[in-house]
């Protein structure tokens, strides 16, 4: 599950031809290409979501990353969760177990509408008993991105969980996205999972993005469980930091 800040507004990072900020949020296709170098991004919002019963809060979600080459960028999220059963008298909240990984450009070129690049983190048992998987886990995707026009553009993932028991679990996310304006974009995306390679939950969301500067962007998004019940509300902000000149 993506987590997610704390702004609204409005989304698809990549898609919107005329900014600088390239963001992970808030739709659940990472995007293909890295921050720049020795810049700090902060990507944070707060998510709601219920799941058959069970309501998670995330408030906020902190993606941290940082330019460390021309191809390398550093990851570490942190973030905030409650969980509540319904008709259950008690919340459980607290730190979710850390995430440290990084980003690696696999290919990018001027003049070529393709990138590609692979993401990994490394999920830490951080977290107190009720909210961690208590073992090592990892998340994987590989992301592949085609500008269609000046306007729109589409990004795919594919990926690989493990959280230390089980087969693990497949991932796949498809967005297609458009600027409707020089600060507005919008985009739609179809996303699942094969659970332990066999139980498939299919998803959507759709979101907007509004680009305040070339550094900072607000957004919104909204998803739902096609084939079972999950809905979800997010909101938050982008934040890209530049190295001192």
């Amino acid at each position: 599950m993506k987590r997610i800040l704390f702004i609204v507004f409005i989304c698809c990072s990549q898609f919107i031809y005329s900014q600088t900020i390239v963001t992970d949020r808030p739709d659940q296709t990472e995007a293909s290409s890295i921050i720049p170098l020795n810049s700090l991004q902060i990507e944070a919002g707060v998510l709601f979501q219920k799941t058959e019963g069970i309501q998670q809060d995330f408030y906020p979600t902190i993606l941290w990353r940082y330019g460390i080459s021309e191809i390398f960028e550093f990851r570490l999220l942190t973030q905030y969760e409650n969980n509540s059963i319904n008709g259950a008298s008690q919340n459980i909240g607290g730190l979710s177990d850390l995430e440290i990984g990084t980003k690696v450009q696999l290919f990018k070129k001027e003049n070529v509408n393709t990138e590609i690049a692979f993401l990994s983190h490394l999920i830490i048992p951080t977290a107190k008993n009720e909210l961690t998987n208590d073992q090592l886990g990892t998340i994987n995707k590989l992301s592949v991105s085609h500008a269609i026009s000046k306007s729109a553009s589409i990004g795919y993932n594919v990926g690989y969980n493990y959280f230390g028991y089980g087969s693990g679990n497949l991932t796949y996310s498809a967005a297609l996205g458009f600027s409707l304006s020089e600060k507005i974009g919008f985009y739609v995306e179809p996303y699942g999972e094969f659970v332990d390679f066999n139980k498939h939950l299919a998803s959507f969301d759709s979101g907007f993005t509004y680009l305040v500067n070339n550094n900072l962007q607000l957004d919104v998004s909204y998803g739902v469980g096609l084939n079972y019940q999950m809905n979800y509300f997010s909101t938050g902000f982008s934040w890209n930091i530049p190295k001192k000149k």
